[in-house]
């Protein structure tokens, strides 16, 4: 397995498709992993890596990953040191940064912190933020608290009450947590006291942006994208209604790669 030692942590990546092309860094949503993506089989990233090199990595504590219970290993902020990690390792000029919510809020705390380290920026199905993110806080550390009281039990009590967004109402669902129980809490604790950069630090980012955004999801709600674009000089957002059209985000990605700056 290749990896790449952090403190705290050994990150566990992998690459495929078009050797020399341009490089595409892939950050996962929280309790998921590379792994976790291709069970669910909603993400086909097939597209990216016939156009890219795709690079694909499991944050800190999830997937084959490893990690420790340390709330502040989870800030946002730090995973976007993780994630300038995987690129300086790499060693491959300035890449594409793409996440998928918490790799969203990853890519743009990075991308803040080293501009020159990324060339495009794909931010998929962006996370609650700013005053949206305070009932998600909330949420989170309620369910770290059961996880600690109850194990597997708690957390399956914490969701139970949760339906799922409109445009999953006939699945795929979303499968449990690719995250050890005993880290889980730390991990729930990093996410609740995070938050997505300021907006006045994000309008400096001037990188094309390419935003995919879902419908009638509260936990990755259109006014953090909407705001985005509006925030970022150079975004183009595209707004998904249904799951057939979350599946050709593969080929959009592809196509905003391709094309000429």
């Amino acid at each position: 397995m290749a990896a790449i030692a952090r403190e705290g942590a050994e990150l566990a990546w992998s690459a495929s498709g078009r050797e020399g092309g341009p490089v595409v860094v892939h950050a996962h949503g929280a309790m998921s992993s590379r792994a976790g993506e291709e069970r669910h089989g909603l993400f086909g990233w097939e597209p990216v890596a016939r156009v890219a090199r795709l690079v694909r990595y499991d944050a800190r504590a999830h997937g084959a990953s490893s990690g420790r219970a340390v709330p502040e290993d989870y800030l946002f902020t730090n995973l976007a040191r993780d994630l300038l990690a995987v690129v300086d390792h790499l060693d491959a000029g300035p890449v594409t940064g793409m996440g998928a919510s918490m790799g969203t809020a990853t890519v743009l705390h990075a991308a803040l912190a080293r501009p020159d380290a990324f060339e495009r920026l794909v931010l998929v199905i962006p996370p609650t933020a700013w005053e949206t993110r305070k009932a998600m806080a909330a949420h989170y550390r309620e369910a770290a608290e059961a996880v600690e009281a109850r194990g597997p039990r708690g957390f399956a009590e914490t969701m139970a009450g949760e339906e799922p967004a409109a445009i999953f109402a006939e699945g795929p669902a979303f499968p449990l947590p690719d995250v050890p129980w005993k880290l889980l809490p730390s991990v729930m604790r990093g996410l609740a006291a995070s938050d997505l950069p300021a907006p006045a630090e994000l309008a400096t980012l001037a990188q094309p942006a390419l935003i995919l955004a879902w419908e009638t999801d509260d936990g990755h709600p259109l006014s953090t994208a909407e705001a985005l674009a509006d925030l970022l000089p150079a975004a183009t957002l595209h707004v998904s209604a249904t799951v057939a059209d979350v599946r050709t985000w593969g080929a959009r990605v592809a196509a905003f790669l391709t094309a000429r700056s």
